[in-house]
């Protein structure tokens, strides 16, 4: 778009441009620069527009994405051409995903690059490696406390161990994603040792204050992230004698996005890493970019600006690029980080369906899918161009932040349903199988969330334990259930490694001083590949389990209507036990796929005449996944406990 201030200020920077950048083949970069620059003058004058030295920020952002330009190899050039060209590529029902820990899958790069055979046995094509960036040790987070942006923790390989395996995957058709945390960096990071030093510069990179009152001012109004192991949101740092937001861990300061230079040194990194080959970034704890006094500092207007600025400069220098919001949040919230626009996504293409995992958890517990179907129904329509993640265990804790207007409709108690929730999976309920444990409790509320994986939560590993084959038989159904959903319900189904294998929850972070305070470390566990072979051995649990789903997710890849074009009608049924949805063609041709699964141990049946159009089967009914005929009695489907179908006509 012409806009005759921009149009200058371009034409000010593009004149004033070093020679080094100038003199290079810029002409793809120019064209996207151009289109681009109205959106991206806008939004980088609204959030630091009344700063003196806004044009000379202005002229380093133009430089930072030319230089990451000249820098992006030739083939991934080609590939943003070829994503340009073809812009709803990631909306196909061809890609599942998985994610992992390189140590524990693989022991490090070169071993994960050793293990991608495994992937493409089970069809996995896109694979999140998260966080493989230098941490202190003690004070990670999992790899979420980074100590340097640039850099490979040793551990795990080198830039040119990642360059291989990029390259391999690549070769393979296997999309990689790769972690960038922009709400904050490690205590021990180059920013903050200089900012402890006294550098005024660096400082300014954080929040830091030299008296409780702007802290005291915040923390009326802010929650607590982790109330159990850090209270509070700001920290004393003795060395710089100041006190600094913390909102995640003491050990992690967050950055401070109302100086320009952050932004702009953020952007340079998330275009490094998109240098290195990865197909999509995720972007860590992009809810709390912005910090405002008198709010929650969560979910602010500056954080999706941020956002958009973002996504607008990298589709300037690496236009192939995915962005995946990591925000687990309320939906009428999760919506806004795919953008505001009707159809494009225009801050992350991709973002975590977080409430249709705790949905799906919900409907484990209570055996119904009473919360389910309501929650699903106030899950607001995302747009077209944009798609979820859909998942059932990832590194993180499970959270319970159902709408309590939901839970009320469904005739609960929002604190009683939660403490039921927090009961079941940590296996305090009389009739629970589950072995997860508590996680993030806050003694002043009450509330709590759950960490186990997900053989454990659904009873396989009390069932293995006891040595009761029927309870064996129902957990592997759960798993199969559970993952038949996301598989079926609209974006990229997204699995946790060691889940194709039925692994359990893993207690040796116990002896480990530096993990035994978190019990998320339960269910991130070290890839047994002795037992994983077992995979391979009929009547093992293993193979039950990884055939299964290496079927599932080779039907998932032929059925048309599984792509994800907001082409999905929930179908409300009478039957409380039963989620029912149908996945249809927007161009109104046939192959229409009715969804439908059973969340109580017993079967249960549907009369397929209350199911209006979708009743009106024109051929004979087979279960898609199965490639057999489903239960019927007269006009009534009948589903096995714990079963699901993928119906379509022969």
């Amino acid at each position: 778009m012409y806009e005759q201030v921009a149009h200058s200020l371009l034409n000010d920077i593009l004149n004033q441009i070093k020679p080094e950048i100038h003199q290079q083949d810029l002409r793809h970069f120019y064209t996207r620069l151009g289109a681009n620059f109205y959106a991206i003058h806008a939004l980088f004058e609204k959030l630091y527009g009344d700063r003196d030295d806004f044009e000379q920020q202005a002229q380093t952002l133009v430089e930072t994405m030319a230089r990451q330009y000249i820098k992006r190899s030739d083939k991934l050039r080609q590939l943003d051409l070829a994503r340009e060209r073809d812009y709803n590529w990631f909306l196909s029902q061809k890609w599942v995903g998985m994610a992992l820990y390189c140590n524990g899958f693989a022991g490090d790069l070169n071993g994960l690059r050793e293990r991608l055979n495994y992937f493409q046995e089970l069809g996995i094509n896109l694979v999140h490696v998260m966080p493989i960036m230098p941490c202190p040790e003690g004070s990670s987070d999992g790899g979420y406390a980074v100590s340097d942006f640039r850099e490979i923790d040793p551990q795990v390989g080198t830039l040119a161990d990642l360059n291989a395996l990029a390259a391999e995957m690549q070769a393979r058709d296997i999309l990689l994603v790769l972690d960038v945390v922009v709400n904050h960096t490690s205590n021990r990071h180059y920013w903050a040792e200089q900012a402890k030093a006294g550098n005024p510069v660096y400082q300014d990179y954080y929040y830091t204050f030299e008296t409780r009152s702007v802290p005291d001012m915040f923390e009326q109004s802010m929650p607590e992230i982790f109330p159990e192991n850090a209270p509070g949101n700001f920290t004393w740092d003795e060395e710089m004698g100041r006190w600094v937001m913390t909102v995640f861990n003491d050990y992690q300061w967050d950055l401070n996005y109302s100086n320009p230079a952050v932004f702009i040194e953020m952007l340079n990194i998330i275009l490094f890493w998109a240098n290195q080959g990865a197909d999509i970034l995720r972007l860590d704890a992009v809810a709390f970019l912005w910090k405002k006094i008198g709010s929650t500092c969560q979910n602010e207007r500056e954080a999706h600006l941020i956002l958009q600025l973002l996504k607008d400069c990298c589709q300037v220098t690496a236009p192939g690029v995915l962005f995946i919001a990591e925000a687990i949040v309320a939906p009428v919230e999760m919506i806004k980080y795919f953008g505001e626009d009707a159809v494009i996504a225009k801050e992350c293409e991709i973002a975590y369906n977080a409430t249709f995992m705790a949905l799906m958890w919900d409907a484990v517990a209570t055996k119904n899918a009473r919360l389910l179907n309501q929650g699903i129904k106030s899950l607001p329509v995302k747009l077209e161009r944009a798609t979820w993640l859909n998942y059932i265990r990832c590194h993180d804790d499970i959270g319970l932040g159902f709408d309590d207007r939901d839970i009320l409709l469904c005739d609960y108690q929002p604190a009683e349903h939660r403490k039921f929730l927090i009961d079941y999976f940590t296996g305090q309920f009389a009739d629970s199988y589950a072995r997860g444990l508590p996680f993030g409790q806050n003694d002043k509320t009450g509330d709590a969330r759950i960490s186990g994986s997900l053989a454990s939560l659904v009873g396989l590993e009390y069932a293995l334990e006891v040595g009761d084959d029927s309870a064996i038989d129902d957990a592997i159904k759960l798993i199969l259930l559970l993952h038949g959903m996301i598989m079926s319900f609209g974006g990229i189904p997204l699995l946790y490694y060691g889940d194709a294998l039925g692994t359990l929850n893993d207690d040796s972070y116990r002896t480990d001083p530096n993990k035994r305070g978190d019990t998320r470390w339960v269910h991130r566990p070290a890839i047994d590949w002795e037992i994983a072979a077992r995979r391979n051995t009929p009547g093992c649990v293993e193979y039950k389990i990884f055939s299964a789903l290496k079927r599932m997710i080779a039907v998932r890849k032929e059925i048309s209507v599984f792509a994800d074009f907001n082409n999905r009608e929930l179908l409300e049924v009478e039957n409380p036990h039963l989620f029912v949805f149908g996945r249809y063609n927007l161009n109104h041709q046939s192959g229409r796929v009715l969804v439908v699964a059973n969340f109580n141990g017993k079967p249960q049946h549907l009369n397929l005449d209350d199911l209006g159009t979708w009743s009106s089967q024109q051929g004979q009914l087979v279960d898609l996944y199965r490639g057999t005929s489903p239960d019927l009695f007269k006009n009534s489907l009948v589903i096995p406990g714990f079963g699901f179908y993928w119906l379509g006509e022969k």
